[in-house]
């Protein structure tokens, strides 16, 4: 198999369009799957794949032509590059067009190999997670689940002679519990860079607390309750509102952030709290690419231009106040604005103390929603989103939790419950189950909203 960097170095070399960025991906997976207290499946997967961005320069602008195969030998490659010629020429413009980012310096160790994973990630993960299984085929009741490894080695090499590389490890566990007849769930995931850091045992053990809870049914009619949100349910709504917050669309007028006369609501309060949400490619065990790495446009927000362009610490939010949208730099460039790129990784933090445990401990009656799922955007001009409940929903009562509550459809905008937050407890890690093939590295509070909007009761189990 030809060398991952060489591959770069050809298609550079073999592009005959006005500009070029290749991106290579060298890409290892190992799996774990179980059900009903046994192990299913396990496996382990290595592709690689090329992502040509031709440029060809016009009187009318700039377009580009995208592609991405899997490619191992130079001929693959040659055709992948004649394809991405060919259609940068027969493209309209780009609108999110830029220069391709200039070579800079850095510190990336270019030439090494890829990095890779394998099943020993699970070395400590698996015997704990069988152990589980002996203990809850005792207790009658059983577990779902799997757990996932990846490595993504990226090499980026442009045109102009940027040369960037960036190895991502990304893992996550999923457990369902349920009991023997199936009639009671609940859930728990993690995300992780190496399984070092996940006990199968606290995990199951939190699962098998959740599932005594739900040996008490409680119904509850639909209406405005006071609500515990844990770190998880908390990253799944500000993911949403992170990929909402399009600098263009927020000008355009077409989203929660548009302010009046084609402004944006940047420097407007948000929350009471001084909340700060910011990315940073550095903070540990969020690591991420410190430059973009963009295999096509989407959204607004991705551009296949931004490409190696350096990012850092970026606040979106300060001291509850809006700071910055998200802005490519074709776009930033034509509105005299600073390009912020998304970086993969999202941090919400307000200074908080207490922990999970400790805000059931003080609450005189509320609910405690643990996951949310099938998240779909109603109104863009105020990000109301409706969803449903799923695996979880709790009631506390005196600082304990009294049984499972029926599961409810509800309807919030993650604006609005930042100006209607009560109280913020501690950053942790979190994954969000909406989002967690998508947007997994993010740290989150629990946060208490005092009227969370459960719009209708869902028959879901």
């Amino acid at each position: 198999m030809t060398q991952i960097q060489q591959l770069v170095e050809a298609a550079l070399a073999a592009s005959t369009a006005d500009g070029c960025v290749v991106l290579a991906e060298e890409h290892t997976e190992t799996n774990l799957r179980w059900a009903a207290n046994s192990l299913t499946t396990n496996g382990q997967m290595r592709t690689r794949s090329v992502t040509v961005i031709s440029t060809v320069d016009g009187s009318a602008g700039t377009s580009a032509g995208v592609l991405t195969r899997a490619v191992t030998t130079e001929e693959e490659l040659l055709d992948l590059i004649r394809a991405a010629d060919a259609a940068a020429r027969t493209s309209a413009p780009a609108d999110d067009s830029a220069p391709i980012v200039e070579n800079y310096d850095n510190d990336d160790d270019w030439d090494s190999d890829p990095a890779e994973t394998s099943v020993a990630v699970f070395d400590q993960f698996a015997p704990a997670l069988g152990a589980a299984f002996d203990k809850w085929t005792k207790s009658d009741r059983v577990l779902f689940g799997f757990a996932e490894h990846h490595m993504t080695s990226t090499y980026l090499g442009t045109s102009t002679g940027l040369r960037r590389r960036f190895d991502q490890p990304d893992g996550r566990v999923e457990i369902n519990g349920k009991s023997a007849d199936l009639t009671q769930s609940a859930y728990v995931d993690q995300h992780t860079n190496d399984f070092t850091d996940v006990d199968a045992a606290e995990l199951t053990d939190g699962l098998r607390q959740r599932l005594d809870w739900a040996t008490r049914r409680i119904d509850l009619p639909a209406g405005r309750y006071e609500t515990i949100m844990p770190s998880g349910t908390v990253s799944a709504m500000t993911i949403y509102a992170y990929i909402s917050a399009s600098a263009r669309d927020a000008a355009e007028g077409r989203s929660v952030f548009s302010g009046a006369d084609g402004a944006t609501r940047i420097g407007e309060s948000l929350s009471p709290h001084p909340l700060r949400l910011y990315s940073d490619p550095d903070y540990p065990g969020l690591e991420c690419a410190p430059f973009p790495i963009v295999p096509a446009s989407a959204w607004g927000i991705w551009s296949v231009f931004d490409n190696g362009y350096p990012t850092g610490t970026t606040d979106w939010m300060t001291d509850g106040k809006l700071t910055n949208l998200i802005s490519n730099r074709g776009w930033a460039a034509r509105n005299g604005a600073q390009p912020h790129p998304p970086v993969e990784n999202l941090i919400l933090d307000g200074n908080g103390t207490e922990s999970l445990d400790e805000m059931i401990a003080n609450t005189e009656r509320a609910l405690l929603l643990t996951t949310l799922w099938y998240i779909r955007e109603v109104d863009p001009q105020t990000l109301l989103l409706t969803g449903l409940t799923r695996d979880g929903v709790y009631l506390v009562e005196n600082g304990k939790v009294q049984g499972a509550v029926n599961n409810f459809r509800f309807n919030e905008s993650p604006i609005d419950l930042l100006g209607r937050v009560t109280e913020v407890g501690r950053t942790v890690p979190a994954m969000s189950r909406e989002w967690n093939d998508f947007f997994r590295r993010t740290a989150m509070p629990a946060l208490r909203v005092p009227d969370f909007n459960m719009s209708t009761v869902s028959q879901a189990s």
